[in-house]
């Protein structure tokens, strides 16, 4: 365990920890990927390495990639819908708008649909514009090959993601209006920001209460909602805060954290809320997390 393997490792940390965390959705299984990379790391002849950014980078897919199989076959025995692990972030993750993007709710269940290596592919090419040649010899394919991956997952998720990048100022327009409206339990108010094929998707992984099976139609949507909150809105409370690059709601009851709310925005009005409330999941929401496309310092 040198000095130097330590630095390089430390400086590189939130990058690596931003490239688990897009392959898994869930900082918890990113933090052990970590793990298992200092530990691969700390044995590596650094005289050897040219680019230590790139070998840490495979390190770390290669770990997140077994990780991802081995989630799957979990997820498959998983209780209710699986919603990906809220991180409260810093303030920069917004400016960097590849980034925010990249790591939202909405973007990281549309990865959830690539298989695994697409996954890495697109992730590692479209997020951190990591060259073919270095994204072939992680993922163990050829470089014409990758190429091919790439164009494939590209189009997958083009076909699947809002069809333009939303601005943190318009999300929070419509958090601040959808806010509103719950708490007044006004239903017109609610149906005009809500899209009419919305969908509202509950993760309480068995542990808390939640809706066994997304909900879907502005109209139910709008009276399961107004009516819940009606039944508790004497010890509820809702506030803003920035999720995972973006704007989203923390409602607390009698002042503990219980559901983080993050929405996708099509056109100005919500197309899907995502209420995450298995505390399991919640850990991340008690201090920011910073994530980054960069070293922090030089490697």
């Amino acid at each position: 365990m040198t000095d130097r393997a330590t630095e390089d490792f430390v400086a590189h940390r939130n990058l690596l920890f931003t490239v688990a965390y897009e392959m898994l959705g869930s900082a918890a299984d990113a933090e052990d990927v970590l793990q298992e990379t200092w530990l691969r790391w700390a044995g590596v002849d650094l005289d050897e390495i040219r680019d230590r950014r790139a070998y840490l980078v495979r390190i770390t897919t290669r770990q997140a990639l077994s990780r991802l199989r081995a989630l799957g076959r979990r997820k498959e025995s998983y209780v209710g819908s699986w919603l990906p692990e809220p991180l409260l972030t810093t303030p920069d993750v917004a400016d960097d708008v590849t980034l925010a993007d990249s790591v939202s709710m909405a973007m990281l269940l549309v990865l959830e649909t690539l298989a695994p290596t697409e996954r890495a592919v697109f992730v590692l090419r479209e997020v951190f514009d990591v060259g073919y040649d270095e994204i072939a010899a992680t993922v163990e394919r050829s470089p014409a090959a990758v190429r091919q991956i790439a164009h494939r997952a590209r189009a997958h998720v083009a076909a699947r993601r809002p069809r333009r990048t939303v601005s943190p100022a318009e999300t929070r327009d419509a958090l601040d209006a959808f806010r509103r409206a719950v708490e007044t339990g006004d239903l017109r108010s609610l149906l005009a920001v809500l899209a009419e094929d919305v969908v509202l998707v509950g993760d309480g992984g068995g542990i808390k209460q939640a809706i066994p099976r997304p909900v879907g139609g502005a109209d139910k949507v709008a009276r399961l909602l107004a009516g819940g909150w009606g039944r508790v809105a004497d010890v509820a409370s809702m506030a803003p805060a920035q999720v995972n690059g973006y704007p989203a709601l923390v409602v607390r009851f009698d002042g503990e954290l219980d559901t983080v709310v993050a929405v996708r925005l099509d056109d100005g009005r919500i197309t899907a809320l995502y209420a995450v409330r298995n505390p399991e999941k919640l850990s991340r929401m008690t201090r920011e997390t910073t994530l980054s496309r960069r070293a922090t310092m030089p490697g």
